[in-house]
């Protein structure tokens, strides 16, 4: 990679270049604070976590499925099973209500800045064209005011300007647009297996209830 040609190039696309510039800076920012805490934070195998508590809670064994709940203590999908888990003795009101406010508290974790980098990477296109549309302001200016010994120069300074701004601003909008969708498809994994296996939990409680099999449930926080 030629950095000199890279330096040379930010340099003609002005100052609309660090405004583009620092746009990157924040969707990397994002990209990499959201890849770590959707893979190694808030996501685990969803299948077997829940075949493993489907099976402890089936056994009647409630202490065991809150503490496989505490091996992935960021997990999504672990917080919300251990609070109806941890209701797994109370009413079915109140089994429900638990799934549903922790799942309030842990969604907008879950989503959080991911959309942003859709917004960021239309910010940063509409910075490369009206650093553009300048630079083709500055070219046809040029034609009227500049002497014609130094207007091809002239042109060649604001078409510069104009096709290095359009450049970088792609090169940041396009991964960040790939990025959001690449996030947003994790992000929707872990929401759906959430909705979808706090349903599960709360019909195995519900079932464990009516049936009377209450003696090995447990009250902890």
């Amino acid at each position: 990679m030629d950095w000199d040609k890279i330096a040379l190039a930010f340099a003609d696309g002005g100052v609309w270049m660090y405004a583009i510039l620092v746009s990157s800076i924040i969707v990397l920012g994002i990209i990499v604070e959201r890849f770590v805490f959707l893979f190694f934070r808030y996501n685990l195998n969803g299948k077997a976590f829940m075949a493993q508590i489907q099976k402890l809670v089936l056994s009647n064994n409630i202490d065991r499925a809150i503490k496989l709940c505490n091996t992935a203590p960021t997990a999504a999908l672990a917080r919300v099973i251990k609070a109806g888990l941890t209701r797994a003795n109370k009413s079915e009101e109140e089994i429900k209500n638990a799934l549903e406010e922790m799942t309030l508290e842990v969604l907008p974790q879950v989503e959080k800045r991911t959309g942003s980098l859709q917004s960021l990477a239309n910010i940063a296109m509409l910075l490369g064209l009206l650093g553009t549309v300048v630079g083709l302001i500055g070219a046809f200016d040029s034609l009227a005011t500049v002497s014609a010994d130094k207007r091809q120069e002239a042109l060649g300074k604001y078409v510069a300007l104009a096709m290095h701004c359009t450049a970088f601003g792609l090169i940041v909008s396009i991964p960040a647009m790939l990025a959001h969708v690449f996030l947003m498809s994790v992000t929707k994994k872990i929401i759906d297996e959430i909705d979808h296996n706090s349903m599960r939990l709360e019909n195995l409680l519900v079932s464990r209830l009516r049936s009377g099999q209450t003696g090995g449930g447990s009250e902890e926080a």
